[in-house]
């Protein structure tokens, strides 16, 4: 049962209320929190439920993807998605007490398998950051049939890389938004060198994380000089390096249409030093446009978000760091679980009505944001980047 309030008040990382759709008219009761600890172990069979339905939206689109932040902290201060002057010093992040806890992340990802899901991937704000985030990924690789994926801005992976890997995570995508240093310090604002993310980039290689993805979030007049650079570099590599318009995720990053550098721009750019030609998606609803080098050099892709929509294959959904899921990466507000999770009713109950709420949230899904960008929907109050993962 869902509850719909009149006008949910926001916070800046999208602290609402619980509620959401507005396709829903049912009421939900909030049941009083109680210690995570009360929850069953997911790992218990007795404690798994039985399979169910593929679920398939309002636009037929079939849920195959669960990305699931794990912390709202990040160790960089980027300027399209934490700036400094919005997420400072005296931000209020999240207590470690509304986090969920890896049993309840395991308890959810696991009905959303039972229903299809076939990739789940760590995000954050930065996931490495979340305490022995290597156990969790060894609670998740448990599940049949997943991909287990892990996003990061990799300085923590010459230490972790490894027992990632041996935990059981598949492989991991790292963000790189310029190879030239002192623009590269100026984009994540925390003083990090370029370095510090090539050398996580040959650890998560030499840990066998790979095919190893390298997301570019490109900028116009920010970053965009150092396009052809990046494509240079990553060539031979045996890595895929992927070019992302910047977007208007969340409510702080600033963003305006005339710093949107088209996909079609990124790839002109390239072909003219590094002559290109177009591949096969890898699958259907792949939001990466593929090109590989003619020469034998490898393969970038381009995400175009902004300019070529791709929501009609959209297979996505969102759990956040404190338990609410959300439908879509533009999302204004989301669909609390967490309650369900922590209620003391028998654990056999809770997960059917976990499954339940699973299935009225995707099946109510009707998000097609990108398609319908305008200036006005642009400057709506969404939920921040580094609190839902990207």
């Amino acid at each position: 049962m869902w509850h719909q309030p009149s006008q949910p008040a926001l916070h800046p990382r999208a602290s609402v209320p619980i509620i959401q759709s507005h396709h829903c008219a049912t009421t939900m009761k909030v049941i009083p929190i109680q210690h995570a600890a009360a929850a069953p172990s997911p790992a218990d069979p007795a404690n798994r439920p039985a399979p169910g339905l593929a679920l398939f939206d309002r636009r037929g689109r079939n849920v195959r993807d669960l990305r699931i932040s794990v912390t709202d902290r990040c160790n960089f201060r980027c300027v399209y998605c934490m700036p400094r002057e919005v997420f400072g010093d005296d931000y209020p992040f999240l207590p470690r007490a509304d986090l969920l806890s890896f049993e309840e992340i395991v308890r959810v990802a696991q009905l959303f398998v039972a229903r299809g899901v076939r990739k789940i991937r760590i995000t954050g704000g930065e996931p490495l950051l979340r305490k022995d985030i290597d156990r969790l990924i060894g609670m998740l690789a448990r599940l049949d049939g997943v991909e287990i994926t892990l996003t990061t801005n990799g300085v923590l992976l010459p230490k972790l890389a490894q027992r990632l890997r041996n935990a059981g995570l598949h492989r991991v995508t790292v963000s790189l938004d310029a190879l030239d240093d002192t623009l590269f310090r100026r984009m994540n604002d925390a003083d990090y060198p370029v370095e510090k993310v090539l050398e996580g980039i040959e650890a998560a290689r030499t840990a066998g994380l790979g095919p190893i993805k390298v997301n570019m979030v490109v900028k116009r007049g920010t970053n965009d000089s150092d396009i052809e650079a990046m494509a240079t570099h990553f060539r031979h590599s045996g890595h895929i390096l992927r070019f992302i318009e910047f977007m208007d995720v969340g409510a702080s990053n600033g963003w305006k249409m005339d710093e949107v550098l088209p996909s079609r721009d990124v790839i002109a750019r390239i072909d003219r030093v590094h002559p290109l030609e177009p591949i096969d998606p890898n699958y259907e609803g792949e939001v990466a446009e593929r090109w590989r080098y003619k020469d034998g050099a490898g393969e970038i892709g381009v995400i175009s978000s902004v300019t070529q929509a791709f929501c009609s294959t959209c297979t996505r959904i969102r759990l956040s760091t404190e338990g609410k899921l959300y439908t879509c990466l533009f999302a204004q507000a989301g669909h609390d679980l967490r309650a369900l999770l922590r209620s003391a009713d028998e654990a056999a109950s809770v997960d059917a009505r976990l499954d339940a709420a699973i299935a009225q949230v995707w099946q109510q899904r009707d998000d097609r944001y990108s398609e319908i960008r305008t200036a006005e929907t642009a400057a709506l109050r969404k939920i921040e980047m580094s609190y839902i993962g990207g």
